[in-house]
This record gives C-alpha cells, sequence and structure tokens, in this order.
C-alpha cells in the first residue's frame, strides 16, 4: 500500500479525535452527560490520566512514565509502519496498524500538550474550560489529561446471587468511557485477530504448497 494513503488515513483518524475532543473540553463541564440517541449511546465527558478505556496507572509518577513510554511506542511504531509498507506486506495489515498507531498518537497528544494549552475543566458546575487561558493551563508538560465521550451504557441489572464473586451485584454493559482513539485501537486489534490468517497469507502458503507436491503433467504436443 502507497505511504501516502496510510499517512492520509492516520491524519484523518488523528484530525476527527482531536475535533471531538476539542469540542467535549470546550463546550462541556467534567460529568455532563447528552443522550445522542435512544437511551444507550450518550456523550459523556470525563478525564482520565492516560490509559486506554478510561483506565489509571501509578499517580503522578505512573503518569509520566506511561507518557513517556507511550511516546516511545509512538515513534517505534512510525519505524514499523513504515517497515510493513516497505516489505509490502498485505494492505489489510497495514490499515490495522496504522488505526492502531494513529489512536496511539491521539491519546499521547492529550497527554503532552492538553494540561498546557487547556483550563482546569470543573465538575458537575455550568462552566466549562477555554483554550490558552491566561493564567496558564491546568498541569505541566507530560501530565495532561485524556478526553473520554463516547459512553454507551446498553444494559443495566444484577448479577444473579449464584453467580462466582460478583453474585448480586450490579453490572453494567458496557461501563467503559472511550473516545475516538480509544476506538481506534480496538478496530485495529480486533480487525489483525479476526483477519490474522488471512493478512499473515496462510491461504496463500498452503497452495504454493499444493502446488508444489502436485505431480507434473505433461502436455501433449
Amino acid at each position: 500500500m502507497n505511504g501516502k494513503k496510510i499517512i492520509a488515513l492516520i491524519l484523518v483518524i488523528l484530525f476527527i479525535d482531536q475535533a471531538i475532543k476539542f469540542y467535549i473540553k470546550l463546550n462541556y463541564y467534567i460529568g455532563e452527560e447528552h443522550v445522542m440517541f435512544g437511551n444507550w449511546a450518550r456523550l459523556h465527558f470525563v478525564e482520565n490520566e492516560g490509559m486506554a478505556w478510561g483506565l489509571k496507572f501509578g499517580g503522578n509518577a505512573g503518569k509520566i512514565i506511561l507518557t513517556l513510554f507511550r511516546l516511545g511506542a509512538v515513534i517505534w511504531g512510525a519505524f514499523l509502519i513504515k517497515g510493513f509498507i516497505a516489505k509490502k506486506y498485505h494492505n489489510g495489515f497495514i490499515v490495522c496498524a496504522a488505526l492502531i498507531f494513529a489512536g496511539a498518537v491521539g491519546n499521547l497528544i492529550d497527554s503532552l500538550f492538553y494540561g498546557i494549552i487547556f483550563e482546569q475543566s470543573i465538575p458537575f458546575k455550568d462552566q466549562v474550560a477555554t483554550l490558552f487561558p491566561k493564567a496558564g493551563g491546568y498541569a505541566p508538560f507530560l501530565h495532561g489529561k485524556v478526553v473520554d465521550m463516547f459512553y454507551f451504557p446498553m444494559m443495566n441489572g444484577h448479577f444473579p446471587s449464584w453467580f462466582p464473586i460478583w453474585g448480586g451485584e450490579e453490572f453494567e454493559f458496557f461501563r467503559p468511557v472511550f473516545n475516538f482513539a480509544d476506538a481506534s485501537i480496538s478496530v485495529g486489534v480486533i480487525s489483525l485477530f479476526i483477519f490474522q490468517n488471512k493478512f499473515f497469507g496462510k491461504g496463500k502458503d498452503e497452495n504454493l504448497e499444493k502446488e508444489q507436491t502436485e505431480p507434473l503433467v505433461s502436455k501433449p504436443e
């Protein structure tokens, strides 16, 4: 696949991801929620310390370590994708790698810069953040929080009393709040898992082996 097309795909994903995050950050207060359609698809503004799907890691020091690790992974990923294109890997595999890469970059941007360029969002108050506040951002470089907004509580209920560990406790599907970058990563990973045989050429290898083992038949003159 042409490298320019992969770069264009990555840039489109980053633009969509950052456009949604900017809109939410500048128009929603922490905890604000609006129904998109039905009663299970909602926009719900939360911020997290940088891991996908709202997970947290190790406080302030953990935040720095996670951001630096993610930065290193993104740099390494760029060289990997370049190598995949040069070696002419399956187009589907390259696209999946690009989706994962773009999602990682999208959340990395939040961690690197959002603390510098945005004002602190206030939970459950009719006050939203501003961009480039005069008093400065809410956190230094590397300490920005990732903006999440997609929330799909499709089902609520309680585990039956006989259920191991969680018996009788309340459950909600789907609980995590995520963003477009998280979705891009998830689509890339799930697609790699589903189509791995196709991407890694198992079928082609089997056909080649079959051709090599079939007896040669001489053509009539």
